[in-house]
């Protein structure tokens, strides 16, 4: 009888393309069989975020997922999807686990000294929601690069 593959969603924004998170899909394929989703949570940006953040950030991501997905999908050994979210990541992964149902979580945040995900405590409120999480921080020395354009 085949075993089931694990449904794994990879959290990530400005690290979607990290060193550390690629190496972090391919340790998890590795261990076994599993299909990767890439959510990127849209980022409003100035005033956006406090006027209309629902309606701001969306482009920027889809370009962060666009330029992720092939690193990601070689490093799974297989195609990763991809989604926005909403501009609030624990919104956002809510939303995932609702609509399309994961096994487990995989969080790629900045350095901790200016991680917002990790000052928020993300990753304690995803476990929260019953999956588990596996934590993947940038590497402090590494300059966070823009989003390519398009």
């Amino acid at each position: 009888m085949p075993t089931a593959r694990s449904r794994v969603l990879v959290v990530a924004d400005r690290t979607a393309q990290s060193p550390e998170l690629i190496a972090a899909v391919a340790r998890r394929a590795a261990a076994g069989p599993c299909a990767f989703t890439l959510l990127v949570p849209a980022r409003a940006h100035g005033l956006a975020r406090i006027m209309d953040p629902e309606d701001q950030g969306t482009e920027e991501a889809e370009k962060r997922l666009a330029a992720a997905i092939g690193p990601l999908s070689e490093a799974a050994g297989d195609e990763v999807a991809g989604m926005v979210g909403s501009y609030e990541p624990l919104a956002a992964i809510q939303d995932a686990l609702n609509l399309v149902g994961f096994d487990e979580v995989i969080i790629s945040m900045l350095p901790a000294r200016i991680s917002r995900w990790l000052h928020l405590d993300l990753p304690r409120k995803v476990r929260a929601l019953g999956v588990p999480v596996t934590e993947v921080m940038r590497d402090e020395a590494v300059v966070d690069a823009p989003a390519p354009a398009a």
